[in-house]
């Protein structure tokens, strides 16, 4: 089979781990009544010990022998932004609004990428960059009022605000983990790392330990590894095999629609025609901004 060919099926194969994410979030917060933090930490460490386990049977795990002190504090930072920062604020958005409404609103990452890359990375924002905001944001008032945009009326101002904001510790992530030189699995794997410390010193702090069922490990260890751990090397693979990477990057655009089918079918939802065409502007706000590069 020749490389992009390769490429396009790994690139679907992680599109379809990560189409299931929103289902898989929401059963285990809700059917499964599995805390937020605790089903941080849990993914987390799954996804740590599934990366360990392929530097170890890659033969990268002696590259962790020459990292400096600078790159540690450097994951250190990252692991804060994301996994830790990232997913406890999103799996709060999700324990708070229907899966049909959280995964869209949370992809509008990419746009708050560009309007945080000027304050920081000094880049210039163009009237193209605005007008696809804006396209962007009026898909998040759709899907947040149900459609009723007029009125103005969110179905959850808290969870609408979690799940739109959770796209700010993702885009720091993305725009600092530029200046990362590190393996990629390297990074992820000090990245979960850091996070499991982090979310088990805010449990120790607050004091809520609450062990899982059999059904809700079960859950954790889904997320861990076909959301985080084992999807993003899939991912990895794809971009590594591919002729170009936008060839692949692009189906990424598929998966909150793909989303939808799964949700409807795992958590038996009715998905609205607002969700939907909130989705639409979303994505079509983030595909015109690229178009301009």
């Amino acid at each position: 089979m020749e490389r992009q060919k390769k490429a396009y099926l790994f690139a679907f194969l992680a599109i379809g781990f990560w189409s299931t994410s929103a289902s898989a979030f929401k059963v285990c917060l809700d059917r499964l009544s599995v805390p937020v933090l605790p089903l941080l930490l849990g993914a987390s460490l799954v996804s740590s010990v599934a990366l360990f386990l392929n530097l170890l049977l890659s033969r990268k795990v002696g590259l962790l022998r020459f990292l400096s002190k600078e790159d540690f504090a450097r994951s250190a930072f990252l692991g804060f932004l994301s996994p830790f920062l990232y997913y406890v604020v999103l799996f709060k958005a999700y324990s708070l609004l229907r899966a049909q409404e959280a995964q869209p609103l949370n992809f509008v990452w990419p746009l708050v990428l560009v309007l945080l890359s000027v304050p920081i990375l000094k880049q210039k924002l163009h009237s193209r960059d605005i007008l696809a905001i804006l396209i962007s944001f009026l898909g998040v008032l759709i899907i947040s009022t149900e459609g009723r945009v007029l009125n103005f009326r969110f179905t959850d101002p808290l969870g609408v605000a979690l799940a739109t904001g959770s796209s700010i510790p993702w885009a720091l992530y993305w725009i600092y983990n530029m200046k990362d030189k590190q393996d990629e699995v390297v990074r992820l794997f000090l990245n979960f790392t850091f996070a499991s410390v982090y979310v088990l010193l805010l449990m120790l702090v607050l004091g809520r330990f609450q062990a899982p069922s059999l059904k809700g490990t079960l859950g954790i260890t889904y997320v861990g590894l076909f959301e985080m751990g084992i999807t993003f090397l899939i991912w990895l693979k794809a971009l590594k095999l591919a002729r170009s990477t936008a060839s692949v990057t692009s189906l990424i655009y598929l998966v909150p629609f793909l989303s939808f089918i799964v949700i409807y079918f795992v958590l038996g939802e009715r998905i609205l025609p607002s969700t939907v065409v909130g989705a639409v502007f979303i994505v079509s706000g983030i595909i015109f901004q690229k178009l301009r590069r």
